[in-house]
């Protein structure tokens, strides 16, 4: 059984990651959607590809991806991280009822979890661990996002993942895919891409996991991550959301935007690569 809290996560990021003061943070989020310039897209959108840097060095970047789904309505959005703290456990999720931005909280969907949960448990020797009061960025990152875009009240479906491995990925994409399958919903993986190489080698590191991502090959970017040509840190997490969304009929993936934090601080010796990406199904 899962067990669950009553409280609320707080943010452990506001006020560093992203601003803690409400108005500015809307402005902000505006000022980025606002600002991004996307090509036509080729049907209804099911899954989002976005950055988790702070919003100064990534935000601008992730302002396309929530672009793509800017005066959109959905009662679920589930959203795959990686776990970036140590914990044993390969697959987590939150132990609160809600996370709460300084834009308001956003309740988490207990019963699609418990399913997620008895289908893991029922496919693998895997479950949802509920941790309370972690200080994971890089779901919460991607909610106060949502929030501006999205029209209307929606649940949570958050998922971290420690477990990087194809098998694990590959599962829990179609798991999603089948308690998602009669619902009004959208999966959003949160991942940033090469860490710390000069931005020559970076562009180049970025383009190989693009590239894969584009060609909708889940497999090739876990190949590319064994050969050593390509990283993400939410590698696993996009692989898992592009095998939902092929189980939930989607058929491209069109890229967004790409930079690095060279954008922002100047200094192209070590960089951050961050990608935005929108998958759709034909309508």
């Amino acid at each position: 059984m899962m067990t669950t809290s009553t409280s609320v996560r707080p943010s452990p990021i506001a006020g560093t990651w992203y601003s803690a003061d409400s108005e500015q943070l809307r402005k902000t989020l505006d000022n980025y959607i606002e600002k991004a310039d996307l090509p036509n897209l080729p049907g209804e959108i099911v899954a989002l590809v976005a950055p988790h840097a702070g919003y100064r060095y990534s935000g601008p970047v992730a302002g396309h991806a929530f672009r793509a789904v800017r005066g959109k309505s959905y009662d679920t959005v589930a959203v795959l991280s990686p776990m970036h703290q140590y914990t044993p456990q390969p697959l987590l999720t939150s132990s609160h009822h809600a996370y709460q931005t300084p834009l308001g909280e956003i309740p988490i969907d207990k019963d699609l979890l418990a399913v997620v949960n008895m289908q893991l448990e029922q496919q693998t020797n895997l479950r949802l661990h509920p941790v309370a009061y972690d200080k994971e960025h890089s779901l919460e990152i991607e909610l106060p996002f949502l929030q501006r875009a999205l029209v209307g009240d929606f649940t949570l479906l958050p998922i971290m993942l420690r477990d990087q491995s194809r098998h694990t990925s590959r599962i829990l994409g179609g798991i999603l895919a089948e308690v998602l399958k009669d619902s009004s919903a959208l999966l959003v993986a949160s991942s940033d891409l090469s860490h710390f190489y000069p931005e020559s080698m970076a562009n180049q590191l970025d383009n190989q996991v693009l590239n894969a991502l584009a060609d909708f090959s889940p497999d090739g970017l876990f190949d590319l991550k064994e050969q050593g040509c390509g990283q993400a840190c939410g590698l696993a997490a996009i692989a898992a959301i592009l095998w939902a969304s092929k189980d939930l009929g989607a058929t491209d993936v069109t890229l967004l935007n790409y930079n690095t934090s060279a954008a922002v601080t100047g200094d192209r010796s070590s960089v951050v690569g961050y990608g935005a990406a929108a998958i759709t199904r034909p309508v």
